[in-house]
């Protein structure tokens, strides 16, 4: 069976990709196969990045409050394009006000600040499928 396969995208316009960095490093380390798209990615270059690289698992790092914009337009894309399989988790500064909304659109996990890196291998782990 082949390595999982993790877009790691930092959406919109926030800047600060230190903890998308750490993030990428830990499940590279934890043998998992990662691509980093980079800043200010479009819900739509995430989702053609996630097909382009036949991804099991699209990790999205927001820190600038645009999660209620953005997850449910990649979502939306994901479904268009037939990769609705894929496993969406997100990191960052999620109100906890926000995380069922998030939940109920097909986001399987929200990891906030301090989470620790193990339980995040371990989530992606038991929940994504590696496609064939």
């Amino acid at each position: 069976m082949r390595r999982l396969r993790v877009v790691i995208a930092k959406p919109g316009l926030d800047g600060h990709d230190r903890g998308a960095k750490v993030i990428a490093r830990a499940l590279r380390d934890a043998g998992m196969e990662v691509i980093y798209t980079g800043l200010r990615q479009t819900p739509e270059q995430i989702a053609a990045a996630a097909l382009q690289e036949d991804a099991d698992v699209i990790g999205l790092s927001i820190l600038s409050g645009a999660h209620n914009h953005i997850a449910p337009r990649l979502m939306e894309l994901l479904k268009e394009k037939g990769l609705d399989d894929v496993l969406v988790v997100i990191g960052g500064i999620i109100p906890d006000v926000d995380i069922p909304k998030l939940k109920a659109i097909g986001i399987k996990a929200i990891f906030l600040p301090g989470a620790p890196m193990q339980e995040i291998v371990d989530f992606i782990n038991a929940n994504a499928r590696a496609r064939v």
